[in-house]
């Protein structure tokens, strides 16, 4: 909540038409257009002289008392300037420190601050009727800008009698200096400093050391307003300085345009012609130069929640004049009254933030745009099946699956031999004939396929007899294996031309004999289109000791902005007795920050149609912890049929997530050689007193010798969901029929579109 006030502090954005100070208007953060006007993140001076400001016996008076005399001080100003008390941007600043009040107080003194803006008018309406005691109000300014821009000749006007002296042809402030008057009895102190020149190499230097110079001058005494002046005929011409805009942020810091109104200069020229040929209007003009400059302000600060206020000056002689003898601007708006309302303004709230001390609750720069990771996405996480550490050994429920089909390696061996046919026997035969010869081979590759996994899990089980053997009577064996050989791979293929379009001539991926897999990640459609390079995939699996696995993997990708991560490192030592221990650190990018994930499972296998598993998880992301815990249990009944059961929980700061799953699946009957199977998978998931209940069906088959297909199909009781279907096929006349559908769909619903656009247009 203090966030929140420290913006409706802030300076606020005038009116571009008739009323510039009726517009102090700000976005807030949730999207609804909001009074905000911004502090100072400097230390205002507030001269509290009145009697109502003393301290008695030591004791420091309610900050309440000080707002009541800030509204007091306030509202004696307003009768002096003969403004009326209903102004729009009266009344939003006294709704500022209204709502800021609101926010300090306590419920005991609600009553009081309600009341207060009436009794503050009572008050200021006594004291200028008795003239006591003295309004002590003064309001210091400091003025930047570039030379011939019109600061001193806007001072000048400001005083209505000559404090400065102005040149038309060189830069007429060559120090600093102070210019100190009073207009309508209000104290002005204005700080005017040397014009800035035109940024460039030669410029900068001299640019820095005034700036240098100014922040040296200021630092006992910060201005309560701060005046950075623009040419309105010159910004439709691109004559922004933006690096000036830049220099300014980085000598100053951020926080100088909190407290700056924008003041544009020679505002009754003459209009540019638009695109008509005509001369475009007045208001249309104003709000585009200041859209223009409140960007560049905006680029300069990284951050675009701030919004300066705008100020319509014309200084020239010759400018129309009302029966008062006040200068007007062509949309009728007398310029000086609306000016020296706005840095009053600007002056009071400055002071209730003081008072309050809420400049150093933002900071202004680019908004972060991470966000903590959601409880529910790190418990599916850790619910979700992870990989066998040991990519070399195959899975025990696999083997014991096979192993269970005696009969199937017996029948590949009493198979007869058969005769393979060449293409032109093979194009001679029938339709039926052709046939029954692809299922005989397909047949044979099934039972070849399960066979040769089997004697992969025998050999694999005497090495290991074997190297326990060698260890118990050699305790000097390290139980390592002998390097493979190396094995010469075709070279890429690389193509005719050179040109950028065709990088594939600069990646080679590096084979070497150990275990470590490096490949480039590529992506020809990213932002370095010549090179194509993305990042980098590091992938190894070594076996440390007997019985002990270890893996690694991850990605690194890195483009002109962000630099991402991705790692998984896992450790597991296998017990013959069946229990698995394991243990890993998983590293993710999330924007800036990493997210660090520190997980350990065990599972035991008593028999081999039953696994149990439990695990627990450390999830760290900057000062935030959440830890998790799960529970799992699976069951085979025969060789096709499996149910999967499993339940969690993760807990973070101040939020639980509860969530658990039950999956059914059915493989095919040649698994694991061909992977057809079908699950169906039934969640729930429990967070911040909500309950989601989805249900997920997932299935790869094979629908005839050249085609497979995918479905994946999910909904939840928030009647949320997607299918996807995915087909794979070798045959072109199945590719061809695919995109014609594809093709014809498309022009279905664009016949449909431009069939609907007449009927819409008639009906209107």
């Amino acid at each position: 909540m203090t966030k929140f006030i420290y913006f409706l502090g802030a300076t606020e954005t005038a009116s571009l038409v008739a009323m510039p100070a009726t517009r102090c208007t700000l976005q807030s953060s949730d999207g609804n257009q909001e009074s905000q006007p911004q502090p100072s993140n400097h230390e205002v001076v507030v001269d509290y002289s009145d009697q109502n400001y003393h301290v008695s016996n030591g004791v420091k008076m309610d900050p309440l008392v000080k707002i009541e005399n800030i509204q007091v001080k306030f509202f004696r100003i307003l009768q002096r300037l003969g403004l009326s008390q209903d102004n729009l941007l009266v009344a939003k600043v006294l709704y500022r420190i209204h709502l800021a009040t609101l926010v300090q107080a306590k419920e005991s003194d609600l009553k009081r601050i309600n009341q207060s803006n009436d009794r503050a008018r009572v008050v200021a309406a006594e004291q200028e009727a008795a003239g006591l005691p003295d309004l002590d109000f003064s309001i210091r300014i400091l003025v930047l800008g570039r030379s011939g821009v019109g600061k001193s000749a806007t001072i000048n006007s400001i005083f209505d009698q000559t404090k400065t002296t102005t040149d038309a042809f060189r830069p007429a402030t060559d120090c600093i200096r102070e210019v100190v008057g009073t207009v309508d009895g209000i104290r002005i102190n204005i700080i005017d400093t040397p014009g800035f020149l035109p940024s460039s190499s030669h410029n900068v230097k001299r640019n820095k050391k005034i700036m240098l110079s100014v922040k040296r001058f200021i630092r006992k005494s910060p201005p309560d307003v701060v005046l950075y002046f623009e040419r309105l005929d010159l910004i439709s011409m691109g004559c922004i300085d933006f690096p000036l805009l830049k220099l300014i942020t980085e000598v100053f810091g951020a926080a100088i345009w909190f407290n700056t109104i924008l003041v544009m200069t020679h505002s009754s020229s003459v209009l540019p012609e638009g695109s008509d040929g005509f001369p475009v209007t007045y208001d249309s003009y104003v709000t585009h130069c200041a859209h223009l400059v409140q960007h560049c302000i905006h680029q300069a600060v990284s951050d675009s929640r701030i919004e300066n206020p705008v100020i319509l000056v014309e200084n020239h002689p010759l400018c129309k004049k009302n029966r008062m003898g006040e200068k007007i601007l062509p949309n009728g708006q007398v310029w000086k009254s609306q000016f020296l309302l706005l840095c009053i303004c600007t002056k009071v709230l400055s002071d209730a933030n003081d008072l309050f001390k809420l400049q150093n609750s933002i900071e202004l720069g680019p908004l972060a745009t991470t966000r903590l990771p959601s409880q529910p996405h790190l418990l599916s996480s850790l619910l979700r099946h992870r990989a066998p550490v040991n990519a070399s050994a195959l899975d025990n429920e696999i083997i014991e699956s096979l192993l269970s089909d005696v009969e199937e390696d017996d029948e590949y061996d009493q198979l007869p031999p058969i005769r393979i046919l060449k293409k032109t026997q093979f194009e001679s035969l029938t339709k039926a004939q052709k046939k029954e010869y692809l299922d005989e081979l397909d047949y044979r590759e099934t039972l070849y396929l399960k066979k040769q996994l089997k004697e992969e899990y025998r050999r694999q089980r005497e090495r290991r007899l074997s190297e326990g053997e060698n260890l118990a009577s050699d305790g000097n064996f390290d139980g390592q294996q002998d390097s493979p050989e190396a094995v010469l791979l075709p070279d890429m293929a690389v193509p005719l031309s050179f040109d950028s379009n065709c990088p594939v001539h600069r990646y080679r991926c590096l084979l070497t004999s150990d275990q470590w897999l490096v490949r480039p990640v590529l992506d020809p459609q990213g932002w370095d289109h010549d090179v194509g390079f993305d990042g980098i995939s590091i992938e190894t699996a070594a076996e440390v000791n007997t019985n002990v696995f270890a893996s690694a993997t991850g990605q690194m990708s890195k483009d002109k902005q962000e630099f991402s991560i991705q790692s998984e490192c896992v450790a597991a030592y296998s017990n013959p007795g069946g229990t698995t221990y394991s243990v890993g650190l998983d590293v993710q990018s999330a924007g800036k920050n990493l997210i660090y994930t520190l997980h350990a499972d065990t599972k035991l296998r008593k028999l081999w149609h039953n696994i149990a598993d439990c695990g627990v998880s450390l999830t760290s992301f900057g000062n935030k912890y959440y830890i998790g815990a799960k529970v799992e249990d699976s069951i085979s009944i025969g060789k096709q049929l499996k149910f999967v059961a499993n339940a969690g929980r993760m807990g973070g700061p101040e939020q639980v997530a509860y969530g658990g799953s039950l999956e059914a699946i059915l493989r095919g009957r040649d698994y694991p050689v061909k992977n057809d199977n079908v699950s169906l998978t039934m969640t729930v998931m429990s967070h911040n007193k909500e309950t989601v209940l989805g249900g997920s069906l997932q299935s790869e088959f094979q629908l005839s010798r050249n085609l497979r297909m995918s479905v994946n199909a999910n909904l939840n009781n928030r009647k949320m969901g997607q299918i996807c279907i995915k087909t794979s096929s070798s045959e072109h006349l199945q590719i061809a029929l695919i995109v014609a559908f594809t093709i014809f769909k498309g022009l279905l619903r664009r016949k449909s579109t431009d069939r609907s656009s007449p009927e819409a247009s008639e009906s209107r």
